[in-house]
């Protein structure tokens, strides 16, 4: 028996309708699942805690960079490793202060990463080491920088430069840093562009209102004279008013030679100074030399925030911390 089917053209243009609008239905969501996918973030990589503090509010809500340095070694000593070099490499964007701060990164940067180089910012106001704010303070630094001056003809590769890099001591230049790293977050990674602006106005609210508080913090203390381990706080003291007598190095890998020493145990003795400070990353030996048998306190201030975790508003727990420091070894 045959079965005879009525195939008509209408019949035929219905089941070819159906069939376009079914591709046209997986064409749709093959496109949609497409725009769905997440937008790769930059991989970005800092060189040093302070600036990683900075850079993670930035890119907050978007992506966490790497840290090359941990806080427990100091830039002014450390040597790249393989790791180090593979992550650098690796980086969409390659954050540090620039080779004044951090010379062991000059030849991986130029050879494979995409950096921003901070300290070559024209947005960013830099202190020019030995300036001296009054009559007073350069009196109290002549025999240290004659000391430190003869040491530099055997030390020169050593130092700074004439810029101060420590640009995270210093609120303004914090504020300046983190809208230099925002724009800059912004050309690289476009997609997000709004995020890091967003997050680089958040930033600037909270850093006002840390400012504010750590100014009452300091107003009772902050007209006592104290020295420090090394010259890495002029932006901070600068901006709140501090009174240092000196510091033992201009940098940490240079001795204090014995002129500088002895200067130092003369002011201490005369009471111009009511605490010395060391730092967490460095042995204490010569300073607790030249404290002992004073009525010196001994204080610590920490440049490069060891003991903080890395989190939303970390900066402002760091910029506390060194606030502290001060009030509670100056205000004893």
């Amino acid at each position: 028996m045959y079965v005879c089917y009525n195939i008509t053209s209408k019949s035929i243009l219905i089941l070819l309708t159906k069939e376009s609008l079914m591709l046209r239905y997986l064409s749709a969501s093959l496109l949609a699942s497409v725009v769905a996918l997440p937008v790769q973030a930059a991989n970005i990589v800092t060189s040093i805690k302070p600036l990683h503090f900075i850079t993670y509010d930035i890119t907050y809500g978007v992506s966490e960079p790497e840290l090359l340095l941990n806080a427990n070694v100091s830039p002014h000593t450390y040597a790249l490793k393989p790791s180090d070099i593979k992550k650098i490499a690796e980086a969409d964007l390659m954050i540090w202060f620039g080779p004044e701060l951090e010379s062991f990164l000059s030849s991986a940067v130029k050879k494979s990463a995409t950096d921003l180089e901070l300290g070559a910012s024209e947005k960013l106001s830099l202190r020019e080491f030995g300036d001296e704010h009054d009559s007073h303070e350069e009196e109290s630094h002549h025999a240290t920088h004659e000391s430190e001056e003869h040491e530099h003809e055997e030390h020169e590769h050593h130092h700074h430069g004439t810029h101060d890099p420590h640009i995270w001591l210093g609120p303004e230049q914090a504020r300046q840093a983190a809208g230099i790293i925002a724009e800059r977050l912004a050309e690289v990674d476009p997609e997000h562009a709004a995020i890091y602006r967003t997050n680089y106005q958040n930033f600037i609210s909270e850093l006002d209102l840390t400012v504010a508080d750590i100014r009452k913090q300091l107003e009772p203390v902050k007209q006592y004279g104290y020295y420090v381990f090394h010259d890495a706080y002029g932006y901070f003291e600068d901006y709140f008013g501090m009174n240092k007598q000196g510091h033992f190095t201009v940098s940490p890998d240079r001795k204090p030679g014995a002129k500088t020493l002895l200067h130092i145990r003369s002011e201490l003795e005369e009471g111009k100074a009511k605490c010395v400070f060391s730092e967490p990353q460095f042995k204490p030996a010569v300073i607790e030399t030249v404290v002992r048998g004073s009525n010196v306190g001994s204080g610590k201030l920490d440049p490069l925030g060891t003991d903080i975790a890395v989190a939303k508003g970390s900066y402002f727990a760091f910029l506390r911390s060194i606030a502290d420091g001060y009030s509670q070894c100056l205000g004893q």
